[in-house]
């Protein structure tokens, strides 16, 4: 259950959080047609508070926003700006921060028309995804039997509301088979991702994550490539087939909520010695002080807030 926080953001306003509500015929319940983001905020060494790649996080909203066709009518300033006083107003030190970008009441039918854009940011306490246990032991994955989308069927450089209805579909049906998390495989059969995550896998000390064609351009994805790097390590992206995944040395999937998350197993085939290998464990440690502070080169990625 989402834990409830005092206020949300909306349409440039802090409301209380029990009076941030829609019309039942919101335009985006309906159809799809809305786009949002998933932030985190940590709390840091020195008792300050960051977010973690604000800027970069609600450029790509604005970029999702115009792969769709909406247009925010607030810039991306104020948007950066409005995460900030959604923290502070609810005096959160570090949580999970969600904007939302969505078409609002008017006409109804497929054309959304001069329907209102509306734009919400609500934040609230979350710890790991899968699991404070799963970062350390890993997870279990199933090969879904759903399809990531064709680039020319959904959009898949925008993080959209209705393009996680395939994400659902894979989620739910991996988790009704006893697993914690599904892979998808694009429209030719290489692996793409998984339901809500970037993945990536070790062979021979070498890294390597699908490349953006039917993936979502990750920025935990981004950043691991980035300080894995800087760390000595090659990092291919390149595509790979799913028995390349069983037979790597590491795997894991990495993305905002899911930070970096090992994976054990895939189709009942051990990952590696089945649990976080070195380079995993070496990259959880290096992304989480990153993102508390730890190493000043990366300063630029985080976003200081005072409470």
């Amino acid at each position: 259950m989402v834990q409830k926080a005092e206020k949300i953001w909306f349409d440039g306003k802090l409301v209380p959080w029990d009076e941030a509500n829609v019309h039942v015929l919101t335009h985006t319940l309906h159809y799809g047609c809305g786009v949002f983001e998933g932030i985190r905020a940590y709390e840091c060494v020195g008792g300050r508070s960051a977010v973690f790649r604000l800027r970069e996080h609600m450029k790509r909203l604005m970029d999702s926003a115009h792969i769709l066709g909406l247009t925010i009518p607030f810039g991306l300033e104020e948007m950066i700006q409005a995460v900030v006083d959604t923290l502070t107003a609810n005096k959160m030190k570090a949580g999970y921060i969600r904007p939302l970008v969505f078409v609002g009441a008017g006409a109804m039918g497929v054309n959304p028309g001069s329907n209102p854009i509306r734009l919400a940011i609500a934040a609230w306490p979350w710890g790991a995804y899968l699991g404070e246990e799963a970062l350390q032991k890993g997870i279990r994955v199933k090969t879904s039997s759903f399809c990531r989308m064709h680039v020319n069927t959904m959009m898949t450089k925008a993080k959209a509301c209705g393009n996680y209805v395939n994400s659902v579909l894979a989620k739910t049906e991996a988790v009704a088979d006893g697993y914690d998390e599904a892979l998808m495989l694009d429209t030719q059969g290489f692996v793409s991702e998984a339901s809500g995550e970037n993945i990536f896998i070790v062979k021979n000390d070498v890294i390597k994550t699908t490349p953006l064609t039917s993936v979502l351009a990750g920025i935990t994805r981004d950043s691991i490539m980035t300080m894995a790097r800087e760390l000595g390590y090659e990092v291919q992206e390149q595509l790979f087939t799913r028995d390349e995944l069983y037979v790597a040395d590491e795997a894991f999937f990495s993305g905002t909520a899911a930070e970096i998350t090992p994976i054990r197993e895939v189709d009942h085939r051990t990952i590696g010695e089945g649990h976080a290998g070195p380079i995993t464990q070496l990259l959880q440690k290096e992304f989480f002080r990153i993102a508390t502070g730890g190493n000043p080169d990366y300063a630029a990625w985080l976003h200081e807030y005072s409470i």
